[in-house]
């Protein structure tokens, strides 16, 4: 896993300019290097460059970049971030085509793909990955992203010359590149955040290449194309052959993601998702005589405060403690403290060069931060709900029948601290509404779709694009922040292509949540855990947290240098920091609710000042 960037202009030769733009690839390095901190490197050619940060996990000696392959006169160079899970399928393929290799990395079998076959080898990749790819004969300059978008890559254009990043921060390093905010990007942090909108990245004229999609540039032209789309077909198989399937499915992508030439290991919140994912690779593992590490999180003192609801129905810890045992796991109980979440409260907004999901991203970052002094890998169970529907907008039936986003149904929430001038000026309504009506009509349906079917369809596609993007995101970037690879087997394609056509009354049979999942997992973990009903990435329930909160957020509103102040209302947050503490209905998901608002507002005003972004 790693971080790359670079540029490209074909009326330029930066090789007569190097001690110019060396220097700039190194800047780009630099502001990445949390993703990369074993290794970098640069590479300069006549009309582009590239910079890498490097993660060692695949091919320890000899898996340099740039990389760099020559085929008579023509000069090939890659930089890739990811991981190739079929690296050996496909090495072997193309050896038997007469292709021979000089290291052991899953980058090579990219570049030597590419080389003999063009972009379409990119159609044959299993994996998480952004990767763009040199060509000096055709002086052409590809750049593509893996087909769910586990794996960033923005760019921009300064006057002549294309810019991209894994980060948009390497954006920023490049000379002339500014964070600037109109007010479409304002909409996108108070309308959709801490989602955004597929394609951008929030900041005016700096945008992402879309999952699945391929774009290529040369001296005469710009190409973006889809090399995947998800597809609706008809499902045909009967309801013991989809059990089969997706067991068979599910365990394939595990085993899969377990490639590394060092010790993996597993999140483990003792709910089906991550319990399904530490059995198959506790299971593996100990057919080589090796034992799985794992780690669970929760909050200090949590049991002190914490009252069951309908999203968070039970603790995990009971569990987690039962999983253990079953798997025989080296196990690890990590918590974080108040004065830990806060702090990296504004270190998510490092890491994500945004706000983004408040303390539900902070915590997490600060847990990454401790897995990584013990492994550098982990498997986590990210992504089962919303692909086998384990949302609660999935089930009720206000959710199932809004004409917005489910998750984020009610803009009244988002509007509650803002200035009223600010609220009439950007129509946060009518942004949120077409931004979700641009997605319905993307919808894949069949002809032959109920209007109930082609329901489900719509918001299963929603959760695909938007709502696990999101988490993914998250994901991404606090585990990258502290150099950690975080994997998702539930977000491979094969899986997302097969379960997104079977019918709703094969994935929840009997009204039961997720239940093809706990069917095609049932020989592998205990009842208790096959059954236990969903609780989501936990929170904390102590109410000091939210004092603190709303402390911090006084300081800064007395504070006339803060840039949060102009939008803002004073007198409604004052109202609200002495309402009685929300833990309600949520504004974003199931997890943001009061607090979260707080700790969001405080994050916006921290990446204005630390970004220095200039609002037009």
């Amino acid at each position: 896993m790693c971080g790359i960037a670079g540029f490209f202009n074909p009326k330029r030769d930066y090789t007569r300019e190097k001690m110019k733009w060396l220097p700039v690839l190194e800047r780009m390095n630099k502001v990445q290097k949390h993703r990369g901190p074993d290794e970098d490197g640069t590479y300069l050619s006549s009309a582009c460059g590239f910079a890498h940060v490097r993660l060692k996990i695949i091919d320890l000696l000899t898996g340099e970049q740039p990389m760099v392959r020559r085929c008579g006169e023509t000069e090939f160079a890659i930089v890739f971030n990811g991981e190739i899970y079929n690296m050996h399928e496909l090495k072997e393929s193309l050896t038997a085509e007469g292709a021979s290799f000089e290291t052991a990395s899953d980058t090579e079998v990219i570049l030597v793909g590419y080389m003999l076959h063009g972009r379409e080898f990119i159609k044959r990749l299993n994996g998480i990955f952004a990767a763009a790819i040199w060509d000096s004969h055709s002086k052409t300059l590809c750049l593509f992203r893996d087909r769910l978008g586990v794996k960033p890559l923005f760019y921009t254009k300064k006057d002549d010359t294309f810019i991209f990043s894994s980060e948009i921060k390497g954006l920023f390093a490049y000379p002339g590149v500014e964070p600037v905010l109109d007010k479409n990007g304002l909409c996108e942090i108070f309308a959709l955040g801490p989602a955004k909108s597929y394609g951008k990245g929030i900041f005016k004229d700096i945008f992402e290449v879309l999952p699945g999609h391929v774009l290529t540039l040369d001296r005469y032209s710009y190409s973006d194309k889809a090399y995947w789309r998800l597809e609706s077909r008809p499902h045909e198989d009967s309801m013991k052959t989809t059990i089969e399937k997706t067991a068979w499915l599910f365990s394939d992508a595990v085993k899969k993601q377990m490639l590394s030439d060092i010790p993996i290991s597993t999140f483990l919140s003792g709910g089906i998702d991550s319990s399904l994912v530490t059995a198959v690779c506790a299971e593996e593992l100990k057919k080589q005589g090796k034992t799985l590490h794992t780690f669970s999180f929760d909050f200090t003192d949590n049991q002190k405060y914490f009252k069951s609801n309908a999203f968070q129905p039970s603790q995990d810890r009971p569990f987690v403690e039962q999983m253990v045992s079953h798997c025989g796991t080296d196990h690890r109980y990590l918590e974080c403290g108040n004065k830990e979440q806060l702090h990296c409260l504004y270190k998510a907004v490092d890491a994500r060069d945004l706000p983004c999901m408040a303390d539900v991203e902070s915590s997490m970052l600060y847990f990454c931060s401790r897995v990584v002094q013990h492994n550098k890998v982990t498997l986590t169970g990210e992504c089962a709900d919303e692909i086998f529907g384990g949302y609660p907008w999935f089930h009720n039936k206000q959710a199932f029948e809004t004409d917005a986003f489910p998750w984020s149904q009610d803009m009244a929430p988002r509007q509650t601290l803002l200035d009223d001038a600010l609220i009439r000026e950007l129509s946060m309504e009518e942004y949120a509404k077409e931004a979700y009506e641009k997605t319905i009509h993307e919808t894949p349906l069949l002809a032959e779709d109920t209007p109930e079917e082609k329901r489900r369809r719509e918001i299963a596609y929603l959760n695909l694009r938007w709502f696990m993007v999101t988490l993914l995101d998250r994901m991404d970037r606090t585990s990258m922040y502290s150099g950690l690879e975080a994997r998702v087997p539930f977000a491979d394609h094969r899986i997302v292509e097969y379960v997104f056509n079977i019918p709703w009354h094969m994935k929840c049979p009997d009204g039961l949540v997720k239940g093809l999942l706990r069917h095609a997992g049932a020989k592998l973990v205990p009842k208790d855990i096959l059954w236990r009903k969903k609780s989501p990435y936990p929170k904390t329930y102590d109410p000091s947290y939210e004092k603190l909160l709303g402390k911090q957020l006084r300081e800064v509103l007395s504070t006339p240098s803060s840039p949060i102040r102009t939008l803002l209302d004073p007198k409604k947050v004052q109202r609200f920091l002495n309402s009685p503490s929300d833990y309600g209905r949520p504004w974003y998901g199931q997890l943001m609710a009061g607090p979260q608002m707080l700790a969001y507002m405080l994050q916006v005003n921290y990446w204005l000042r630390a970004y220095r972004v200039r609002i037009v």
